[in-house]
C-alpha cells in the first residue's frame, strides 16, 4: 500500500510548486496534488512534469500523473484497411485551431457511455485561455461544411498532450488523431501523450510506457519556451493524409 499523501496546493503557491510525481498514489492511480488553480503558467509547469488536471464538478482541482502512460510515437499509429478505404473515398477535411471553443464543448457534451463530464466551464475557461495564448490547439474533421469531430490538446515543444476527443461520423476522432500521427512520422512531433490507458488507443497502436521513461521522453521533447509552429493555414484533404 502506498504511504504517499495527496499534497494541498494554495492558489498563491508559485505555478511550479508540484510535488515530486513520484510521490503520486498508486491507488488511486497516479493522484499527486489538490488545489491551486488553472493559470496558463500552473497548466503549462503541470504539462512539463508530466502532470494534468482532472476533476468533476463538486470535487477540488486534482492533478494526475498515472504511472503507466499511455502514447504514441513515431511509426506506432495503424491504420485499418477499412479506414484507409474511407480515407480514399473521403471528401471530409482536416482543419487546425479554426472551432477551438466548439471542439471543447462537444468533447464536454454528456455521452451515453458516461455520466457527467470532467470538463468543466473552468476547465473550458482555462483551456480556451491557453488556446488564445497559442499553446492549446483543437484538430477538427469537417464534412459536408459541418463540424464532424475532432480533439484538443496542448502542444509544447515536440510533444501533444491529448485531452479529449468527439465523433459525430463513424471514425472522426481516428482521423484527427491520424493528422497528428502524421506530424510524428515527419518529425514535427516527437511524442503524443494520451495520458491514461483504453482499449481504444491501443488498438490504434497505441503503447503503454513507465511513468519514468515518458518523463524522459518529455525532458528531450517538451522544450518549455518553443510553441508548435506547424499547423497548416488551409484544410487538408483527409485522403492527403495517406503515405503510401
Amino acid at each position: 500500500m502506498s504511504k504517499n499523501r495527496v499534497v494541498w496546493l494554495s492558489a498563491d503557491d508559485p505555478p511550479d510548486s508540484f510535488p515530486s510525481v513520484s510521490t503520486a498514489l498508486q491507488e488511486p492511480d497516479g493522484l499527486l496534488a489538490a488545489g491551486g488553480d488553472l493559470s496558463a503558467e500552473r497548466l503549462l509547469c503541470a504539462y512539463q512534469r508530466g502532470i494534468f488536471p482532472w476533476y468533476d464538478d463538486g470535487q477540488p482541482l486534482l492533478w494526475w500523473s498515472p504511472d503507466p502512460r499511455c502514447v504514441f510515437m513515431p511509426g506506432d499509429y495503424r491504420v485499418a484497411r477499412r479506414l484507409r478505404q474511407q480515407l480514399r473515398r473521403s471528401s471530409a477535411k482536416i482543419r487546425v485551431n479554426t472551432a477551438f471553443s466548439e471542439v471543447i464543448r462537444a468533447c464536454a457534451a454528456p455521452r451515453r457511455s458516461e455520466q457527467g463530464t470532467w470538463i468543466t466551464s473552468d476547465m473550458m475557461t482555462a483551456y480556451e485561455n491557453l488556446h488564445a495564448e497559442g499553446w492549446a490547439h483543437s484538430i477538427e474533421l469537417w464534412q459536408s461544411g459541418k463540424l464532424a469531430g475532432g480533439l484538443y490538446g496542448v502542444a509544447i515543444g515536440k510533444t501533444f498532450f491529448g485531452e479529449s476527443m468527439f465523433s459525430t461520423v463513424p471514425n472522426a476522432s481516428k482521423l484527427a488523431l491520424l493528422y497528428l500521427a502524421n506530424l510524428l512520422t515527419a518529425g514535427d512531433l516527437q511524442l503524443l501523450d494520451c495520458q491514461l490507458v483504453s482499449s481504444h488507443l491501443l488498438s490504434l497502436g497505441a503503447q503503454i510506457i513507465p511513468r519514468s521513461e515518458f518523463l524522459d521522453s518529455l525532458a528531450t521533447a517538451c522544450d518549455p519556451f518553443e510553441k508548435v509552429r506547424t499547423w497548416p493555414g488551409s484544410p487538408l484533404a483527409c485522403s492527403e493524409m495517406l503515405c503510401d
